[in-house]
């Protein structure tokens, strides 16, 4: 951290290696109006490419007139899906912004995302063949190219913007404890805030020298440019400061506390009231109706999509495993699903035994009772595939949990306290752990407790843009196949 005269001077990793004296441009653009003006941009460039593609598309290529208002609908369900999921990202911070390659490739797999999502929607509804399909593709590439030529553009535009003072945020005036005050002040300065001044509240914290401190933080800020007090300290401090800071009533201004240290993990929790009094979420509970409607149309939506995609494969494989070893085709075995119910798994058979009792023994590198199909079939992870059954059954969902034998779930539970929180949520044919490598077996207790992790924090972290990401993760996962055997 550079501090000039008292004051803070914006660090090297955000001022982009700007050189450390500039001028003030004569024209500023404030942060706060960055993401609204690239949200701005986003569905402009999302409307146009719709209804240019459509009317080229159409009149030069087809020859016939082009329904400009259906791809005016579209580009603005587009739009505003877009939009919404990648605000919520906060891809539109300024942070964000400056950093072209992470834009590029988020940019690339939310659009995907919301396509696919709109198609499948579109597909289930029925609607589909309203649109030419030529037209979409040409929109669904020229969109994606609009979109990452924006970023480019901002990443230039931003980047001039900081070295010569461009942009500017509100004006503050930071106090905190000496500790803690270097990443404290990045993070304001990243986050558009203009640092005028940093008053060090004292290691020793007596009344009348944390008093002085706030009192030259008045003098300071008294007839200043100053917008905003930022009051920076543990929770466990509060109390005794609750009372200093009091003096700080005289000035006009906004006084905001910036907690730190392990009692701020409380503030990154929702909350809600009741009454008067707030209440912080330790625990989320089921999804809300609306949230499982969503969720339980996008699992039929792709569950059906997929069988219908995969229907040569699946006769494919079914032939294959009845041409290879005795046995049936599918492979039935007892799992628990949401709130401990139980339900059957049907997967395609791949070992020559057929085990579901109270002792299960989970398959190995090598395992001699792999056939020769299920070999390959465990490894790209097609034995997977019928759980498009269980899925419009309702027994499962797209994403979730991976359900376990019932015999290695009674073994888990003891092993692991937490185990059983897995069950608030519908098992899934991919999950955020596997999408991290967790497959296979898993051999010691801190193998359960890594993917039991993944697990909560999918749990807690649930969105439908969040579901996307993890089918998109699972194509790239099931490419390099790690521990699958």
């Amino acid at each position: 951290m550079n501090y000039v005269n008292g004051d803070y001077a914006t660090p090297k990793s955000v001022a982009l290696d700007a050189p450390a004296q500039v001028a003030q441009a004569r024209w500023t653009i404030p942060y706060r109006a960055i993401a609204p003006l690239a949200m701005t941009i986003d569905a402009s460039a999302i409307f146009l490419t719709s209804v240019l593609t459509s009317v080229f598309y159409h009149v030069h290529v087809l020859g016939l007139s082009s329904h400009i208002e259906q791809f005016a609908g579209f580009a603005a369900v587009v739009a505003a899906l877009f939009i919404a999921i990648a605000n919520n990202r906060d891809l539109y911070a300024m942070t964000a912004l400056l950093n072209f390659k992470l834009q590029a490739r988020k940019i690339t797999a939310l659009w995907i995302v919301v396509f696919f999502f709109l198609t499948a929607i579109a597909f289930v509804m029925k609607v589909s063949q309203d649109f030419s399909r030529g037209a979409a593709l040409s929109f669904a590439i020229l969109g994606l190219v609009a979109l990452i030529l924006s970023r480019a553009c901002w990443r230039v535009f931003l980047a001039d913007g900081l070295a010569v003072r461009r942009l500017s945020g509100r004006n503050v005036v930071v106090i905190s404890d000496e500790t803690n005050d270097s990443p404290i002040l990045e993070t304001l300065v990243r986050h558009g805030l203009e640092v005028a001044q940093h008053f060090v509240l004292p290691e020793k914290h007596t009344v009348e020298a944390e008093r002085k401190v706030v009192a030259q933080a008045i003098a300071a800020v008294r007839g200043s440019n100053i917008q905003e007090i930022v009051v920076t300290t543990e929770l466990e401090r509060w109390p005794e400061l609750k009372t200093l800071l009091a003096d700080l009533r005289v000035l006009p201004l906004p006084v905001n506390l910036f907690p730190i240290g392990p009692m701020a993990e409380l503030f990154r929790l929702h909350s809600h009231t009741i009454g008067d009094d707030v209440t912080i979420e330790l625990q989320r509970g089921p999804r809300t109706l609306v949230e499982r409607v969503v969720k339980r149309v996008v699992d039929i939506a792709v569950a059906i999509i997929g069988l219908v995609i995969f229907s040569p494969l699946l006769i494919m494989t079914a032939v294959a495993i009845k041409l290879d070893s005795r046995g049936p085709i599918f492979f039935r075995q007892r799992r628990c699903g949401f709130n401990g119910r139980p339900f059957q798994i049907l997967k395609f058979r791949t070992m020559s035994v057929l085990e579901d009792g109270d002792s299960i023994e989970p398959a190995k590198p090598n395992d001699i009772r792999i056939t020769r199909i299920g070999a390959l079939l465990r490894r790209t992870s097609i034995d997977e595939l019928p759980q498009l059954i269980n899925v419009l059954h309702g027994d499962m969902s797209i994403v979730g949990p991976r359900p376990h034998a019932m015999a290695h779930d009674d073994a888990f539970e003891k092993l692991v306290e937490k185990y059983p929180y897995r069950q608030q949520v519908k098992p899934g044919l991919t999950g955020w752990a596997q999408v991290h490598g967790q497959r296979g077996e898993a051999k010691t207790p801190a193998d359960i407790e890594q993917r039991l992790q993944f697990d909560l924090w999918y749990i807690d972290n649930w969105s439908l843009a969040f579901d996307f990401r993890i089918m998109l993760m699972t194509l790239v996962e099931v490419v390099r196949g790690r521990n699958a055997y």
